[in-house]
């Protein structure tokens, strides 16, 4: 019989407290959200920012890593012929 005693006795106070969150909560709730909107708001700007700035740096990247592909690129085009060469030269003698 206690097991019941106890459980009816916190039974009224835990309904009653539940009763008071399902009346209040409409009201504190968007009261809350409210508040918290500005918040969210400067979190999204922020987000976008660092966004913004990291695309920004691998555009960046990207651009001076073509520009080392192509002088890589028009150095070895200039190579080849110097070797092309000196095998022929190599070769008539």
């Amino acid at each position: 019989m206690a097991l019941f005693d106890d459980f009816t006795e916190s039974l009224w106070p835990n309904a009653l407290i539940g009763v008071g969150v399902v009346l209040l909560a409409p009201v504190i709730v968007p009261a809350v959200a409210r508040g918290l909107r500005p918040v969210v708001k400067t979190l999204v700007k922020g987000g976008i920012m660092i966004t913004d700035r990291v695309n920004s740096m691998v555009a960046e990247a990207g651009e001076q890593l073509d520009d080392l592909v192509a002088e890589v690129r028009a150095e070895m085009a200039e190579a080849v012929p110097v070797a092309e060469g000196a095998e022929k030269r190599s070769r008539k003698k």
